[in-house]
């Protein structure tokens, strides 16, 4: 984790309790009083964000002192400790929120993810399961990273990361008489050939096309599980193919049976629910 890239948004989460200071714990304690927490899980699940919480409690307490019993990614039973931390009880009462706030939010991305890649594993050990750019905003890269700890893999991160060419895209395209292959021989003078190309289709009549274009991905958007079979046949791995539409736990398993490359999950980020972790004063 690259922690200059989420000390402002730590920063500004702390802001939203402590814009005005506390007036419970800084009218109930001493700033010398000390104390120690547990945070400890309340359910099964995948651990992600344990330094996020850590660099809340030193945000406010610098000299907290963190000790980690498991690391991120780490798939553990409801009870377990995952860290302690010590220091000013004034401070570690103001930060423990935000801290929770962080720790179960990525930890429910990484648990629900987990759940997504077995089951899509166990049907096709070959499939990677993606996350997409429907993020909570300002969450992204920690969102993706949790991602990554169950076993996910990060689609693109920005729209600078790749090329997507997709249904509106091709729209504009129709409207100006400029066919696909066109377009890519465009994209390939003025990106060169390190950027990689990716395009959106619904129909498998629109596959010749994507194929002569000799792009990298085909994303194959709400196709039936017969037509997603079809376009693998026909796609027979001369570029990646992308499954998405109407993916959830129910469905992915079919899904990756089909074929497919890749399988792109926007549920993983964008209605999650918390992991169940608590805090227990020691």
């Amino acid at each position: 984790m690259e922690f200059r890239l989420i000390l402002d948004l730590i920063d500004t989460a702390l802001k939203e309790d402590l814009a005005w200071g506390d007036v419970t714990a800084e009218g109930l304690f001493d700033n010398e009083l000390e104390a120690e927490l547990a945070l400890v899980l309340r359910e099964d699940g995948v651990i992600a964000g344990l330094d996020v919480a850590r660099l809340v409690f030193q945000h406010i307490v610098p000299e907290a002192v963190w000790t980690a019993q498991c690391v991120d990614g780490d798939f553990l039973k409801a009870g377990s400790m995952l860290a302690t931390v010590k220091g000013r009880a004034r401070g570690l009462v103001q930060s423990e929120r935000t801290a929770l706030n962080f720790l179960q939010h990525l930890s429910g991305v990484a648990t629900l993810t987990h759940r997504y890649v077995e089951v899509a594993t166990k049907a096709n050990p070959n499939v990677h399961v993606t996350d997409t750019r429907k993020t909570i905003p300002g969450m992204r890269y920690l969102e993706k990273y949790a991602v990554r700890m169950g076993g996910g893999h990060s689609h693109r991160h920005c729209l600078a990361d790749m090329v997507m060419i997709k249904d509106n895209h091709l729209a504009l395209l129709g409207q100006q008489r400029i066919s696909l292959s066109d377009a890519v021989k465009r994209l390939r003078s003025k990106l060169g050939h390190a950027v990689k190309i990716e395009v959106e289709v619904d129909r498998l009549e629109q596959l010749e096309e994507v194929l002569a274009a000799k792009v990298e991905t085909v994303l194959l958007d709400n196709m039936s599980l017969g037509d997603l079979r079809k376009a693998v046949a026909l796609i027979d791995g001369r570029m990646l193919a992308e499954a998405s539409g109407g993916v959830n736990l129910s469905t992915i398993g079919d899904i990756a049976a089909t074929g497919v490359d890749l399988i792109s999950v926007g549920r993983l980020t964008h209605s999650v629910s918390a992991l169940d972790i608590g805090l227990d004063y020691l």
